[in-house]
Formats: structure tokens, sequence, C-alpha cells
């Protein structure tokens, strides 16, 4: 689509016009000239490639259901094995769940999903199914990239692998994984069958490690020899990865330190009750790192928005970020970062795909903190929302 945005600051810097020609960035420069396209006015706004979530669920939301009363005082397992249990008396359509998270994230910005979705012997393939559903309802809206999520396990559930592998052939783009010791209470068995599917697929892994501590170095640690012996550098991203929060810095610098020579990806999302990755150490180290807004609104908890410059809030405030350029840092995690670990092609240049979101503010420091709504986000030379209000969709 071609289309003319007048009177932007692309990345907070000096006023342009950014021309779109066939999808893509054609031009930015001040005052162009192009009397046969559609012109939006910019407002002097800053100007970003689009938001990246990069880390979230989109088959589990309770948003715009009744509220769901969380009376649960459970552990990681008995989270899970609720919701697996229940999900469907609750009335959590995966089609109509999903398609209302992603059109929450594009009217905030976002151009691109990862969503781990959960594959399990009790649903089969039916959340996969639903999210597919939206995902080719909403092509040129947003890009949803899923990854084949063994929430519930896969040692501990016997049939769950061979689950996976017909998601991974139906075209789940991400193997995923989970706490192989905490969860799978079988690291070598779950590993096994996790980069087994990814060598038989020619997928990348992205794996849930929420184990904490000495238990969650020892799980990293055995993820990163898996990476040597099956040269799968580059390939692999591990999501929240709480232990290298842990405050023995010596020896979290030394997985630190194993990650960037392995080409490992960190998928944060900042949570706020437990210890998280520094995002400035990762940066230090040369880690890719990207973000996402994880469970929303669910039978997990009520909190989370689907907005990733709210994310780059919690994410800053959680990792203590204070200056401007720090905290331009956190925007970067939730947009170009996830988009480095995803491995798609992003960012704010001629050539480079039109996928782009304006925000409120004197800096992209400014735009964080206020989070104001977007005055305008384009996928593909397409206007899709303006001010958090979608264009030409409705949400169901």
């Amino acid at each position: 689509m071609d289309l003319l945005i007048r009177n932007v600051r692309p990345m907070g810097r000096n006023p342009a016009d950014i021309l779109i020609r066939s999808g893509r960035i054609a031009r930015i420069a001040p005052a162009i000239e192009a009397p046969d396209v559609a012109v939006e006015d910019g407002g002097g706004h800053l100007a970003i490639a689009g938001l990246v979530d990069a880390h979230t669920h989109l088959d589990k939301t309770t948003w715009g259901m009744d509220w769901h009363v969380n009376d649960q005082r459970a552990t990681l397992k008995e989270r899970i094995d609720f919701e697996r249990e229940h999900r469907l008396e609750i009335g959590i359509d995966p089609h109509r769940q999903s398609m209302r998270h992603a059109l929450g994230l594009v009217a905030h910005g976002t151009t691109h999903i990862r969503s781990h979705v959960d594959i399990d012997t009790r649903h089969g393939l039916a959340m996969m199914e639903g999210v597919v559903a939206t995902r080719d309802a909403l092509r040129g809206v947003i890009d949803i990239e899923i990854v084949a999520f063994p929430q519930s396990a896969i040692i501990t559930r016997p049939g769950t692998a061979e689950l996976l592998d017909q998601a991974l052939a139906a075209g789940a783009e991400v193997v995923g994984g989970i706490d192989p010791c905490g969860m799978e209470r079988d690291p070598k068995g779950s590993l096994d069958v996790i980069f087994g599917l990814a060598e038989k697929h020619g997928k990348p892994i992205d794996i849930h490690l929420h184990e904490l501590g000495e238990l969650g170095a020892f799980s990293m640690e055995m993820i990163l020899d898996r990476i040597r012996t099956h040269g799968m550098q580059g390939k692999v991203a591990i999501s929240h990865a709480f232990c290298l929060g842990a405050p023995d810095w010596q020896r979290t610098q030394g997985l630190i330190d194993e990650l960037a020579e392995l080409d490992v990806a960190i998928l944060t999302t900042g949570t706020p009750s437990v210890p998280v990755p520094a995002i400035l150490r990762l940066k230090e180290a040369g880690i890719r790192t990207g973000a996402g807004c994880d469970g929303i609104r669910d039978t997990w908890g009520p909190w989370g928005l689907p907005d990733m410059l709210h994310r780059a809030q919690v994410i800053g405030m959680k990792n203590g970020l204070r200056r401007d350029a720090d905290l331009e840092y956190a925007l970067h995690v939730c947009s170009s970062g996830g988009a480095e670990v995803m491995g798609f092609a992003h960012g704010l240049a001629e050539g480079m795909p039109a996928d782009l979101t304006l925000l409120q503010g004197q800096t992209l420091a400014h735009a964080i903190v206020d989070c104001a709504p977007r005055p305008l986000v384009v996928k593909g030379g397409r206007v899709t929302a303006r001010m958090g209000e979608l264009v030409g969709l409705v949400m169901p």
C-alpha cells in the first residue's frame, strides 16, 4: 500500500516525512512530494518501527469476558492444571479470545507477535487451531508466529510429544518447552524431545524457564550443552530466565557469558513478583533481548495489558531504569529487540517494511513514561489504528 505520513520525528530526531510505496518505506526526508498517494498528518509525533510482542499467550486471555473470580492459591503446576481443566467451562474460546488479545495489541501499536499456544493431551491441537484462525483473519494487520508450547509438560503427560510433532507439521513455527526440572521432572528426557523435534522439523526453540536460583542455572546449563551438541547456536531463545536475576552476580555472569558465546536470545516480561534478567547486563554482553506482555487478564492473574509500551514501563521499573538512554533501550527491547530474536526485517529506514507506530512525547523516554494513546499505527502501509481505536477492524 502507498501512503505519505507528513511531519513526524523518526526515532525522536528532526522532523521529516515518510513515503511508503507498495508496503515498504521508500523515502524518509523533509517535504516529500507525492501527489498520487494518500496523506496522513503525523502531527509532529515521534515515529518508531512497530512494537513487537515476542512472548505472549493469545489462547488464554479472558479479555472482554465477564470478570473471572480468581480464588486459587496455587503453585505454578496448580495454575497450569486449573487452566487446562477449566478453560472451556469458563468460556475461553481460543479464536475469539486470541482475536481480542491480538487486536488490543494492534490498537496499541504492535505489528508482530510471537504467541505460545498450549498443546496438551486434554485439548490436542484445539488451542492452536483457534489461534491459526486468528492469524489467518488478521493477515496484513498483524503478523503472528506460533510456538507449539507443552505447558502441561511432555514427559509427565505421555502423548504430548506426538501432538507437538503434529503441531509443527501443521505450521507452528517454533518448538516450545517448559522447566526441564520443575515441570518435566526429567531434564534429559524433555530436552531430548525438544531438540529432536527442532532437528526433525528445522525449527528454532523457545523454552520457558521459570526455575529460580541454582535449579534454574542447572537447567540453563543443560540447555546450553544441548545447543553445543546439536549445533543450534543462534536458534534458541530462553523465555523468562528468572535464574539470571539471582543475587550471585559471579554465577549469573558466567551464564550470561555462555549465552553470548552461543548466541542464545532472552525474552523477558519484567515480571514484578520474581527476579528477572537485568537487561543492561544482557545488552553489555551483546545478547539479543526481546520482551512480551505474557498472559494478560487470565486464570493465572488479573494483571496485564495488550500494550508493549506499557510493558516497556514495567521492564523499566523492574530494572530500576532512570537515564533516558536506558529507557530508550527498554523501548528497543519491546520493538526491534523482539524482531532480532524472531528473525525478521524491522526498522525505520528506507527499504524496510512499512510497519510503524507514532508515539506522543517530547522524547522516546517521555513517550514511555506517559504511555499515551498511539496517534497512528501502520502495518505494511495500511493504517490499522488511531489514538487507541481500531481502523476498519471490529473487536469480537
